[in-house]
């Protein structure tokens, strides 16, 4: 009986120890560095308040979705996370250069019935920079749900160009053109907090809704931003939709007053 029990406690024992390398392989896979990059498509309505002269009372900013793709000369989008364990790292860039143009004449007559034609071009050119960056926790990660909490910082960038030329004659006689040009920018750094992460819909988790929340303050009063929508997840990555909202309360002495980017996301994740 007795050689019958060290028999079966050596079996254990070997057991143990032919198990053991197995599962620090497995920790230590857990354990490696994890990759998710972003490649996606925002395309938002903006909107907001401008602080001019008191004079006329301020502006409104008021600019389609349909405007902002016509306007359209170059964009990329995109995000990236590195993780190990349970700690990580995110960053995620919204660069877009806009430019219109816009020409106009017209023609009425001095005294003495002296014909005067006026034109005038116009160029507008808008390049903006939307960049956050920061750490990450995992808080919940469950064959249901997984749940981050971030923390980092984020920064806007807007700079405005606008040229124009003035030509003209009087009784078909050229007058000296006249041109010139002006710029405003926009430059703000502020603190962020939030949540990040996926809800997973049915037993083969390929559905899945994704969402974003954070808010932050620092060099504006206030700023939010939340995104939410459903994903398809393929073995490589998965594809998303959804929709995105960040809105800027800036501090009273700044030039513009509030900013809004509201609109739908369509990208690709990529994971290894």
């Amino acid at each position: 009986m007795k050689k019958t029990t060290r028999a079966y406690g050596a079996a254990a024992a070997l057991a143990i120890a032919a198990g053991a390398p197995v599962a620090a392989q497995a920790q230590a896979a857990d354990d490696g560095w994890r990759f998710q990059a972003d490649i996606y498509g925002w395309f938002p309505a903006i909107g907001g308040n401008t602080a001019v002269p008191v004079q006329t009372g301020g502006a409104n900013i008021d600019v389609s979705m349909g405007d902002v793709i016509d306007a359209l000369k170059f964009a990329f989008m995109g995000s990236f996370e590195a993780r190990k364990g349970t700690w990580g790292l995110w960053t995620d860039l919204v660069y877009a250069d806009f430019g219109a143009s816009k020409s106009g004449s017209r023609d009425f007559t001095l005294g003495g019935g002296r014909p005067v034609n006026v034109s005038a071009d116009l160029q507008l050119d808008v390049k903006s920079w939307i960049w956050s960056f920061g750490g990450l926790y995992s808080l919940a990660e469950t064959p249901q749900y997984k749940a981050d909490l971030l923390f980092g910082a984020r920064y806007i960038d807007i700079s405005n160009q606008l040229g124009w030329t003035f030509n003209g004659d009087i009784s078909n006689l050229p007058l000296p053109g006249r041109s010139g040009s002006g710029a405003a920018d926009l430059s703000n750094w502020d603190g962020v907090v939030g949540l990040k992460g996926r809800a997973y819909l049915g037993d083969d988790r390929r559905w899945f809704v994704p969402y974003y929340a954070d808010i932050g303050t620092g060099q504006s009063k206030l700023t939010w931003q939340v995104n939410a929508g459903v994903g398809y997840r393929f073995d490589w990555g998965a594809v998303i939709a959804s929709w995105r909202y960040l809105d800027y309360d800036f501090k009273s002495t700044a030039k513009v007053q509030d900013l809004s980017f509201s609109g739908p996301l369509i990208g690709v994740v990529f994971q290894w």
